[in-house]
């Protein structure tokens, strides 16, 4: 008797606790979302904007150039991505020698984080070349590169506004009859707003 009332026992435990594992199990009422409802995490961005650069390799020019910006990154991971960036700058906010037009094309590495709520900062560097046309200055191409700081806000999961700056560094010729070619480093200020598509 006492036997079976102790089988009895032992079989009642698993049928009593088999309905809390069970509930254990469910969702909550708040709801989680399951793995494989997850948000999607985009890895490629692409972004089209207005822009602005100085134009200190201009020998006598009075003001910058606007145009519009290209740029289209990858990200690999949380914090680090890599980008290209180019830019077409062909209309002058003030006097200028001559009809200049500035060409820019960048690549390098980007970090980013998230700063508050669904506002995001990025830090860059860069290198590539920049061209300019429309002016006697010659030779025309340089070497370029920089670094640059920006900030995003998120409107949706996939568009954002970014707002950036840049200081691009290049080196063309003092004068633009200058025999020799002489090469002498100019610094010139870049800023840009866009409209960022993450796909």
């Amino acid at each position: 008797m006492k036997r079976k009332l102790t089988h009895c026992i032992w079989t009642a435990v698993p049928v009593l606790l088999f309905p809390l594992a069970a509930a254990g199990q469910a969702a909550p009422a708040g709801g989680t979302t399951p793995p494989d409802q997850a948000e999607h995490v985009y890895k490629y961005e692409a972004s089209v904007g207005i822009g602005y650069t100085s134009l200190n390799q201009v020998n006598q020019s009075r003001g910058g150039l606007e145009g519009v910006e290209l740029y289209v990154a990858r990200d690999w991971g949380r914090f680090f991505g890599v980008f290209v960036d180019g830019g077409y700058y062909n209309e002058s906010l003030q006097t200028n020698p001559g009809k200049p037009v500035v060409d820019i094309a960048l690549a390098g590495p980007e970090i980013h984080a998230n700063l508050y709520g669904p506002i995001s900062g990025y830090v860059r560097g860069m290198l590539g070349a920049e061209h300019t046309g429309g002016e006697s200055a010659y030779p025309d191409f340089s070497f370029a590169g920089g670094v640059g700081i920006g900030l995003q806000y998120t409107l949706s999961p996939r568009l954002l506004l970014r707002a950036g700056g840049d200081d691009i560094y290049s080196s063309f010729v003092l004068d633009p009859q200058h025999l020799g070619f002489s090469p002498h480093k100019r610094a010139n200020a870049r800023a840009e707003f866009g409209v960022v598509f993450k796909f």
